[in-house]
C-alpha cells in the first residue's frame, strides 16, 4: 500500500509541474483569431483554420525598432507575444525587447504566467528579484553585453540601466501571454484607488505621503 501512495504522490507531484505552465499545443499550431465564426475554442483563444493560416500569421516586425525611453522611468518594454504574432497561440512562449535610456528603470514588476529569461544586448543593467515571504531575499547582479539573467516565475523583479549611454535587452518569456503586474502603478494606481488608510498602515508612513504618491500615478 505505501508503495502504491508514493506511486501516487509522484504521479500528483508530475501533474502539478505539467500544468505550471501554458498547455502543450494540441496541433501544429494554433494561430489565434478573433473572430468566432466557424472556429474552435482552445487554450483561451480561438484558432484560425490551418489552411488559411499565413506567414504573417507568425511574424513580427516590432522588435527591429527602439523604443521611446521619454517617460517617467526613462525604459520602454516591446512585447511580442500572442497579441503580437496570433501563431504564438498554444505555443507557450514570447519574447519582449526593453530599451533604457541612460540610468532609465524597468520599475519593480511581476509576471503572473512567465518565467523570463534576459539577455543584454547593450549597456550595464543592474537587475534582481526578490523571494517571496518570509525570507524576501534579494537577488542581484550587474549586467554586461552578453550576459544574461533569469527572474523567476511570479517574483518581484527590475532592470536599472547604471550606464551612462543607453542600454538595450531582450527578453524571452515561458508564455504566450505572460502578463505584467507593475507594483507601484497597482499599489498606487489601481482604480478605484485604494484606501489611503490601507497603505498607510501596510508602509507604515504618513497618510499625505501616501495621498502624493497616489496623486503621481
Amino acid at each position: 500500500m505505501s508503495t502504491i501512495l508514493a506511486y501516487i504522490a509522484l504521479l500528483a507531484m508530475a501533474f502539478s509541474l505539467v500544468s505550471a505552465s501554458d498547455p502543450s499545443p494540441l496541433q501544429d499550431f494554433c494561430v489565434a483569431v478573433n473572430d468566432t465564426h466557424e472556429t474552435v475554442f482552445v487554450n483561451g483563444k480561438f484558432c484560425k483554420d490551418p489552411k488559411l493560416a499565413t506567414p504573417n500569421d507568425f511574424f513580427f516586425s516590432g522588435l527591429r525598432l527602439p523604443g521611446n525611453t521619454s517617460n517617467k522611468v526613462g525604459s520602454l518594454v516591446t512585447p511580442a507575444n500572442v497579441a503580437q504574432i496570433p501563431g504564438l497561440n498554444t505555443l507557450g512562449v514570447s519574447l519582449a525587447r526593453v530599451d533604457y535610456a541612460p540610468y532609465g528603470l524597468n520599475p519593480p514588476h511581476i509576471h503572473p504566467r512567465a518565467t523570463e529569461i534576459l539577455t543584454v544586448l547593450e549597456g550595464t543593467l543592474y537587475v534582481g528579484f526578490v523571494t517571496s515571504n518570509p525570507e524576501n531575499r534579494l537577488f542581484s547582479k550587474v549586467l554586461y553585453k552578453g550576459d544574461v539573467f533569469v527572474f523567476p516565475k511570479g517574483l518581484i523583479h527590475f532592470q536599472l540601466n547604471v550606464g551612462t549611454t543607453k542600454a538595450r535587452a531582450i527578453s524571452a518569456l515561458s508564455s504566450q501571454n505572460p502578463g505584467v503586474i507593475t507594483i507601484a502603478n497597482a499599489v498606487f494606481g489601481s482604480n478605484p484607488a485604494i484606501s489611503a488608510d490601507v497603505l498607510t498602515k501596510a508602509f507604515q508612513v504618513d497618510k499625505n505621503v501616501v495621498e502624493n504618491l497616489q496623486s503621481r500615478f
